[in-house]
């Protein structure tokens, strides 16, 4: 593996040794480690299959490690209780390649609808709708229907319903893997803006022109093994 880039500060999401074994699908992860720290933006790449889903199903304790320490915001693998996943999560905000938008409502509408489930007060949901809109350049299609939208657009809707937490962690699944060049370049400035107001952002990816131009830190994963943590794009035609 190669050179391992130091985290800016203590890590707000750390893998230790991790594992992943499935009875009849077989191994997932083997001995994964590495650390996100508060504030930090990493790629996550790999072919299809490479474990980056895997890794992100962790963060969000939707999958246990068969061995090893996943520890996000505190929350520890090894240690939470059913009851703590809700309390983590919602220090979490998750971002889907395929929007997961509710198609029957508007585009406030599905921000509202998160809202509510996490219990805003009713006064209060209205001005943050707005806010988040106007965070994810959309304040002037509230009222749209989805399929009004283009695909960077409804994107960005999904990205301002993650937002709904102020979460500390975005973790984002291929959120511009359906996108053109251009919806694509916008999602990741987006993204990129969301993480200088101070929201870490692991983001999985399969676009390396992304990851050459920005000259952020990447995971790179083969078969489930970490073999490249750094900043040298240069390796990725290797990793």
């Amino acid at each position: 593996m190669g050179t391992t880039a130091s985290p800016r500060g203590p890590g707000i999401v750390r893998f230790t040794k991790v594992a992943l074994e499935y009875p009849r699908r077989g191994t997932a992860l083997t001995d994964v480690s590495f650390e996100v720290a508060k504030g930090e933006f990493v790629f996550l790449t790999g072919h299809s299959g490479a474990g980056k889903s895997t890794i992100l199903k962790l963060v969000a304790m939707q999958e246990r490690p068969t061995h090893g320490d996943v520890r996000v915001t505190g929350y520890s693998s090894t240690t939470a209780k059913r009851r703590d996943i809700p309390k983590l999560r919602r220090k979490l905000g998750i971002v889907f390649q395929d929007f997961r938008l509710l198609e029957d409502r508007s585009v406030e509408q599905n921000i509202a609808f998160a809202l509510e489930v996490i219990g805003t007060p009713p006064g209060a949901i209205a001005p943050k709708v707005a806010r988040l809109l106007t965070q994810v350049g959309l304040a002037s299609k509230g009222t749209s229907q989805l399929h009004e939208l283009s695909g960077g657009e409804q994107q960005r809707v999904a990205i301002a319903r993650a937002l709904v937490n102020d979460p500390l962690v975005l973790v984002a699944d291929e959120p511009t893997g359906n996108l053109d060049a251009k919806a694509t370049s916008g999602i990741f400035q987006l993204l990129r803006d969301i993480n200088a107001a101070g929201t870490a952002v692991l983001m999985a990816t399969h676009d390396l022109s992304l990851i050459h131009r920005s000259g952020l830190r990447f995971l790179a994963l083969d078969r489930g093994h970490l073999v490249y943590d750094g900043d040298d794009a240069s390796r990725l035609a290797t990793a």
